[in-house]
């Protein structure tokens, strides 16, 4: 992670990160292109042998400056809708390294998909098959499809990021996948060429996904029996990070666990990962704009919100909280708040910081991921600015919305 204290002041690479906020104002999410660009490259060495397509889950962190520095690393891009397929085209990812999954493609999104030239798409129900395979037909195309099968494997994260259980609307069971093999024949515009499994996100051990990949290869080997090809596999994504004390394995451990499972086998993988290239690599920067002291409790009330960043309050998530400039003042206990009307606008509870005044900034940590992406305008508040540092200098790659844009799709009608 390249956030660091140099001396009594918070880095970014090179930058000292009061600068960019005293310039571009708070709240501001900030960027390390250093980690992006590292964390891909890590996950590249580590399953060399086996070299695996890396598509990037750009629902992590979707800012065209990103997509574009993990572009230029040879990656390609997990799409979920059109809007993000947009995103892929104007960061110039080749199409052949897209893959598009999402239980609830639309038939647009799919026109688009297959006019892109995409290499295929992940389906997880009977009724997506035969859309596109209409949509297909209906072009004069052969659309590539990943069957995504739900192994029914405990993941051991939170259950609103635990997508492989038996009960969750994501992905096809065996039996169901079984009978769409049999039945490929009666969809003659697409190719059932490859098999999906994602379990989940911040996984932090390796067991859940080595008893869901064997899973996955049991099932290959069936179908070679029947004389059904798997062409390629996508493992999906999940590997967890660091925001507390959790201690998730390297990539390094985890491909240690991973490439025996695949040696000496011709398939082609594919890897999902979001959260573990871009959740480090950023971070919210707010403002302290007041110290509210109560008989039962100290408040930290900063001019960010749960509109910036809603992890703490819809997921319980705990994030790493610094001030910008070390203190060496004596420690407090906090919660620490935003302005929205909403008992549940928090980013941390019961934190122990060093004591904090009005006009201090904080830096909110490991904020890259589902940060700036589930970002709203509750309380008709703009969304903040986002900046991408590059060794001793920073861009910013969204301006901060106005009052003019928050209203720019509305009408007043002359009746009103």
């Amino acid at each position: 992670m390249d956030f660091k204290y140099k001396g009594r002041e918070l880095y970014c690479e090179n930058v000292r990160v009061a600068d960019i906020v005293r310039k571009v104002g708070t709240p501001a999410y900030i960027y390390s292109h250093k980690t992006f660009v590292e964390n891909v490259r890590s996950l590249q060495k580590a399953f060399r042998p086996l070299n695996p397509l890396i598509c990037y889950s750009m629902k992590a962190n979707s800012n065209l400056a990103v997509l574009k520095t993990v572009v230029n690393q040879g990656a390609g891009l997990d799409i979920v809708s059109a809007g993000e397929l947009y995103r892929a085209r104007k960061a110039k990812c080749d199409p052949k390294k897209i893959v598009f999954a999402g239980v609830g493609k639309n038939e647009q999104e799919i026109e688009a998909a297959l006019r892109y030239g995409i290499l295929f798409f992940n389906v997880e129900s009977l009724p997506e098959l035969e859309l596109i395979n209409k949509v297909a037909q209906r072009l004069g195309m052969r659309a590539k499809i990943s069957l995504r099968v739900n192994p029914d494997v405990d993941p051991q994260t939170h259950r609103h990021i635990a997508t492989g259980k038996s009960e969750s609307k994501f992905g096809l069971d065996l039996a169901l996948a079984r009978a769409l093999f049999r039945r490929r024949r009666d969809f003659s515009n697409v190719l059932l060429c490859a098999l999906h499994v994602h379990i989940g996100s911040q996984i932090v051990i390796a067991d859940p996904f080595v008893k869901a990949f064997r899973k996955l290869l049991g099932f290959v080997d069936e179908l070679a029996r029947q004389g059904i090809a798997i062409e390629y596999l996508n493992l999906g994504g999940g590997l967890g990070v660091v925001y507390h004390k959790e201690k998730p394995q390297t990539a390094e451990q985890f491909a240690k666990k991973i490439i025996p499972l695949f040696k000496g086998r011709k398939l082609k993988l594919v890897f999902e990962p979001g959260r573990f290239i871009s959740a480090n690599a950023g971070i919210l920067a707010g403002k302290v704009l007041y110290i509210k002291r109560t008989r039962v409790k100290n408040f930290v009330i900063i001019d960010a919100a749960m509109n910036d960043l809603i992890r703490p309050s819809l997921y319980d998530a705990y994030h790493g909280i610094l001030p910008l400039r070390k203190q060496k003042s004596r420690q407090e206990i906090y919660d620490v708040v935003g302005p929205i009307c909403e008992s549940g606008d928090f980013f941390a509870k019961k934190r122990k910081l060093p004591q904090l005044a009005s006009g201090d900034y904080v830096a909110i940590m490991s904020a890259g991921a589902y940060g700036f992406v589930m970002a709203s305008n509750y309380n008709s508040r703009p969304r903040a600015c986002e900046i991408l540092v590059r060794g001793g200098r920073f861009e910013v790659v969204r301006r901060r919305e106005t009052f003019e844009s928050l209203v720019s799709g509305e009408t007043i009608p002359a009746r009103v």
